[in-house]
């Protein structure tokens, strides 16, 4: 990974400021399978404690075995007597029912492109292109997403780059130009200079 912070402070001097201050590069994985992709199911639109709790539950619940057969085997109402929303549950099911079925594999997904990758996941129900990208960047270690859509960078690139309003797709684009094909990186930096600011 130094070759890529090493791009990205040359290629772009706001970046480096980003890097000196936030410090070493440590972004941490997950393995690219269905129960990381549950997760980020679970983690969505929650606060992180209280997507932990509901999560745990559910690894209980199936004995620490997260697998599309186990989460299948309860009953929607046991999954919502854990803490899920209506629409989770049913994302979760989604999800399961596509994995059993063959419509999902997650065999093929460290071998196909960050499009196809993008293409295969956002078919199950409650799962958008910035789930996708995240299963990209998380499980998959792709080196050159940039999710446009993340609050948190937009917020990030708005404050780093003194813009005057929260930057839409194509001028995050434009700002991310130098830093390919490390913007996985690059993004992992700016959400963490966020966590500097709210430090201060």
């Amino acid at each position: 990974m130094k070759k890529a912070v090493s791009h990205l402070r040359k290629s772009d001097p706001v970046l480096a400021g980003i890097i000196r201050s936030v410090g070493p590069y440590a972004m941490e994985y997950r393995p690219p399978v269905f129960d990381s992709l549950v997760r980020s199911i679970v983690f969505q639109q929650v606060s992180g404690n209280v997507a932990r709790v509901i999560y745990g539950r559910l690894n209980d619940a199936v004995n620490s075995q997260v697998t599309p057969k186990a989460v299948l085997k309860l009953e929607p109402e046991q999954m919502r007597k854990l803490g899920l929303s209506k629409q989770k549950v049913a994302y979760i099911r989604d999800l399961a029912e596509k994995t059993a079925g063959g419509d999902l594999s997650f065999d093929t997904l460290p071998e196909s492109s960050d499009d196809d990758v993008i293409q295969a996941l956002t078919q199950v129900k409650g799962i958008g292109v910035w789930t996708a990208q995240m299963f990209l960047m998380f499980a998959l270690q792709r080196q050159n997403v940039l999710p446009t859509g993340d609050l948190g960078i937009r917020k990030a690139m708005q404050l780093a780059y003194k813009l005057e309003e929260l930057p839409k797709p194509p001028k995050m684009e434009e700002i991310a130009a130098p830093w390919r094909p490390y913007c996985s990186v690059a993004s992992w930096y700016l959400w963490r200079s966020l966590d500097g600011i709210a430090a201060l």
